[in-house]
């Protein structure tokens, strides 16, 4: 049995999406229960309407539920021990769940997962790592947000976990990393990104192989398993992406109903487009991971529908499944201790 803990009021709809999202992930992991946090009263209503889902899932009253506007450390100030994100994150460090999941405040999730859970040892700054749709299938690009300018070691860190995450997500035996930069070049970047390079490149590391730095069309093309970016530029490419492939899907859909040929048209090649849209679905990749914590939470869009949220549940089955914590755990004491001898870095 796995076990996860979910925040039902977090996100945009709240209650109505995360327990039809819930329902929905329960079909294809039967061996989920579940621990829902929330307004008792808004909740039970609900989860009448999916007796199965019922039959799997405990109700936790909560008082407060944290609102989208929230700072973080308001949130954390009026949400600590009573929220329903707290008590989700709180059941994680408590062992009553595996993993928790919540559509809530990204910084207010953020901050109570790291006051609650705590980073791993060797790691200054979590991670929020993505799942990137590709022409080669997929790849894992972190931070998608939650470290702004992060330095070498820090970037160092991200491809150690984003490494372990793709052996757990996908089953990778050694997956290829790379440095997102302006160009391959050793000599372009800035100074944090080329540090990052020379470290990985010099490191010795059994778990993954360093394919050196990778450029923006690269991320389309899947030329790497996982990408390792700053929060702050991550996040805008991951924006930039879901609003380019909402951008083409409008495109389509303007161009197939223009005309009767075009209508016509779309008859004959509706199978292809329904492939394409499918492709083109933010809701199939929904759920970041927070990675570098001592715990695993899920972060899913705020606004997605129950088939979104069951895909983040998705994420958090899989991580749980395949064992992501204690690969990463495993890899970074790996690397810390070949790297970095009693005496430093410099004498390992």
């Amino acid at each position: 049995m796995i076990k996860i803990s979910i925040d039902v009021m977090g996100g945009d709809v709240g209650a109505e999406v995360a327990i039809a999202g819930a329902a929905k992930a329960l079909t294809r992991h039967p061996d989920i229960t579940y621990l829902l946090y929330g307004h008792e009263q808004e909740i039970v209503p609900i989860l009448a309407r999916f007796p199965k889902l019922a039959a799997r899932a405990e109700v936790f009253d909560c008082e407060v539920a944290v609102g989208m506007d929230e700072k973080p450390s308001q949130a954390l100030r009026r949400g600590r021990n009573v929220s329903s994100m707290w008590r989700a994150i709180e059941a994680v460090r408590e062992k009553q769940s595996d993993a928790a999941v919540s559509a809530g405040n990204t910084g207010a999730l953020m901050a109570m997962a790291v006051f609650c859970l705590k980073t791993m040892p060797a790691i200054d700054r979590p991670a929020i790592a993505g799942i990137w749709p590709t022409t080669n299938g997929e790849s894992i690009v972190l931070d998608i947000g939650a470290t702004i300018g992060a330095d070498a070691k820090q970037l160092l860190d991200f491809a150690l976990m984003g490494g372990a995450m793709a052996r757990a997500l996908f089953e990778i035996k050694r997956p290829t990393v790379g440095l997102l930069n302006v160009g391959v070049e050793e000599v372009k970047g800035v100074e944090q990104v080329k540090e990052a390079g020379k470290l990985l490149r010099e490191a010795d590391i059994d778990n993954l192989e360093y394919a050196g730095f990778v450029e923006g069309d690269d991320l389309g093309k899947g030329t790497v398993d996982v990408f390792v970016v700053e929060g702050f530029t991550g996040n805008i490419a991951l924006k930039t992406a879901e609003g380019t492939a909402r951008q083409i899907a409008e495109y389509l859909r303007s161009a197939m109903g223009r005309t009767w040929m075009s209508r016509i048209g779309y008859l004959f090649a509706r199978g292809a487009f329904r492939m394409l849209r499918d492709k083109l679905d933010p809701r199939k990749v929904n759920g970041g991971v927070f990675l570098g914590l001592n715990g695993i939470v899920i972060k899913s869009h705020g606004g997605t529908d129950a088939e979104g949220y069951a895909a983040a549940i998705d994420v958090a089955y899989d991580m749980v499944h395949n064992g992501l914590q204690a690969k990463i755990q495993h890899d970074l004491t790996e690397y810390h201790a070949r790297n970095e001898s009693p005496m430093g870095p410099e004498a390992a």
